[in-house]
């Protein structure tokens, strides 16, 4: 009993990881069972198909045997071939159907899958995506799914196709003749085991090629998106030579792949086409001595061919399959990622937040540097409606207080407090809605001026997105351009100058009406003029809101209600622009001072 029980806990662990293989390699499969109406007929159609392919060369073995016999055995000729193109008509149709089939099927699950990895991708909390590159990340949604995709449609059917030939072939060869199927089986041994040890060698360096090959496109997505930096340095040599090294890393491994891939295809071929040479010499002699007939000999011939031909198709079948396996392995690692919690979801507060907001004790420092401290002990309240500036120098943990009010992070310490509740305690939803973000540098979609306002609360109508323009003084541009509210900003809004980006992001925030308003810079990249009209603007905006604001500029900062002055992750000072100005040793006065000279 007790020898029982401690075999059962020495397969667990291997049981457990079995499971774990499956569920990583076969989880795309079950996109395809929603679709079962379609997939399950089409598996049924490529292995009815597979079964009438193995007829091809009996009734051509059939067909030679008869064509050499007397002149009677003519009409049995034109039968067998008659029979032999009615095979084919069929098969031809049934492939057509099965064709359909599986492309929607195919189709349908890997959008879905698409749909499925964008919408948990999306969710995923910021540190994900602060230790990985957006080029990466877009080329495994792009390449890897594409891969994934051919290996549903097209591979997996061929793969059960050549398993089916093969296995009926071999059977049949055993009817004809024993002996010389068991000669043939005899050279299989050592063909299998090569297929395998150069099967797990292909898999982990496809792996490899295709994660040089994204790291190439990251090349490519981030001087695209930097292009203006690019030509004002005059580094396009430099970027053309930066993405040739990438190209010739991914290269040198692909060329690893492909050396890998042709000295087991050259193997097979070798070995099967002796295979084949011994099987024929055996034959003859048994045909010499009378212990096969010459249509049956003939008929082995055919279809020990088709086997071999269905054996040697298999290395470059698995050598995809392994392809697909590596790009499923790295899908699955961003679906094994956990989203953004939300253990409160359902205990939505009554209506929209009063502002006000508290941090108590907080501590925090990035995921992707643990020894290192941005905020250490901060405490500060804001009240409802009232405007609270954040000043200090580069690296003081300003914007950090921002990030860790939206829920971007989580501190390591303290807690962070909006109307009394914890954050962590609402819903992430309810909470980022209660909040709107205008950046300093402000990230618009490549569509249309109303689409981008109307970013702030979707499904608000024409005449609220144009209140909220007016509000934020970008009415007057928007309606100087001939398509006014349809005009295509372009990608990131290239389209449009930094002053007029910023309005409409101001205008979004007005349209999603929020109780916190959080402003990052929000003018410290503006001209003179710009700034005058985005700050009317921001006034606007702040009128009854609990607003937070991040300046370096501290003109922008003299009417707050209270001002927080950061250095080291700490707040070393608290009050009026007038209170600190006062203080002469502290950090705000000679901050001031420094801009004033």
């Amino acid at each position: 009993m007790a020898r029982s029980s401690s075999a059962h806990f020495d397969n667990a662990p291997k049981a457990k990881l079995s499971k774990e293989l499956l569920r990583r390699n076969l989880w795309v499969f079950g996109y395809l069972g929603r679709y079962r109406m379609m997939f399950i007929p089409a598996m049924i159609a490529v292995l009815v198909t597979s079964g009438m392919s193995i007829a091809f060369p009996v009734l051509m073995g059939r067909l030679i045997g008869e064509s050499m016999s007397d002149g009677a055995a003519l009409a049995r000729a034109n039968q067998i071939a008659l029979t032999l193109l009615g095979i084919l008509s069929v098969q031809s149709c049934i492939t057509f159907v099965r064709m359909q089939l599986l492309g929607r099927a195919g189709d349908r699950a890997v959008a879905e899958i698409r749909r499925d990895a964008y919408d948990h991708l999306i969710r995923l909390p910021m540190a994900f995506f602060s230790e990985r590159r957006v080029g990466e990340i877009s080329s495994r949604l792009a390449s890897d799914l594409s891969m994934i995709r051919d290996t549903l449609c097209s591979t997996t059917p061929q793969f059960l196709r050549q398993c089916v030939l093969l296995s009926a072939g071999l059977v049949y060869l055993f009817v004809l003749s024993a002996k010389l199927a068991l000669v043939l089986l005899a050279c299989l041994p050592a063909v299998l085991l090569f297929i395998a040890a150069f099967g797990f060698r292909i898999r982990g360096t496809s792996r490899d090629a295709q994660d040089l090959l994204a790291a190439s496109n990251v090349i490519v997505d981030e001087t695209l998106h930097g292009i203006a930096g690019v030509k004002a340095f005059s580094n396009e040599g430099y970027e053309t030579e930066r993405y040739r090294v990438a190209i010739q890393r991914y290269l040198d491994v692909a060329f690893k792949l492909v050396n890998g891939r042709a000295v087991l295809v050259a193997f097979i071929i070798f070995a099967l086409m002796g295979a084949i040479t011994l099987v024929v010499w055996f034959g003859a002699r048994l045909l010499v001595s009378g212990e096969i007939s010459r249509p049956d000999f003939t008929q082995f011939a055919f279809v020990a061919a088709f086997v071999a031909g269905a054996f040697g198709a298999l290395p470059e079948l698995v050598t995809e399959i392994q392809k697909a396996v590596g790009a499923t392995d790295r899908l699955r690692e961003i679906l094994d990622e956990s989203v953004e919690g939300d253990a409160a979801e359902g205990k939505v507060p009554a209506g929209p937040a009063a502002g006000r907001v508290e941090f108590r004790g907080v501590g925090f420092a990035y995921p992707s540097r643990p020894d290192i401290k941005v905020l250490d002990g901060v405490d500060f309240q804001i009240a409802s409606g009232r405007r609270v500036a954040l000043v200090g120098p580069s690296g003081a943990g300003k914007s950090t207080v921002i990030s860790l009010l939206l829920r971007f992070f989580d501190p390591q310490h303290g807690a962070i407090l909006i109307d009394g509740v914890e954050t962590d305690k609402v819903p992430l939803g309810w909470l980022r809605r209660q909040m709107s973000l205008v950046p300093q540098e402000v990230l618009l979609f490549g569509g249309t001026i109303r689409e981008n306002i109307l970013y702030g609360r979707p499904g608000a109508s024409d005449e609220e997105v144009r209140s909220a323009a007016r509000r934020a003084n970008a009415a007057e541009f928007i309606e100087g351009f001939p398509e006014t509210y349809e005009t295509v900003v372009g990608e990131r809004g290239i389209k449009l100058s930094g002053g007029q980006r910023q309005r409409i992001a101001i205008a979004r925030a007005i349209l999603a009406d929020p109780a916190v308003l959080l402003l990052d810079e929000a003018t410290s990249s503006l001209d003179s003029e710009s700034e005058r009209l985005v700050q009317e603007a921001l006034d606007e905006l702040m009128r009854g809101r609990t607003s937070l604001i991040v300046a370096h500029r501290l003109s922008t900062v003299r009417n707050a209600d209270l001002i927080l002055v950061l250095n080291g992750g700490s707040i070393v000072q608290k009050g009026t622009h007038e209170e600190l100005l006062r203080e002469e040793n502290g950090l705000y006065r000679m901050l001031a001072q420094l801009q004033l000279t």
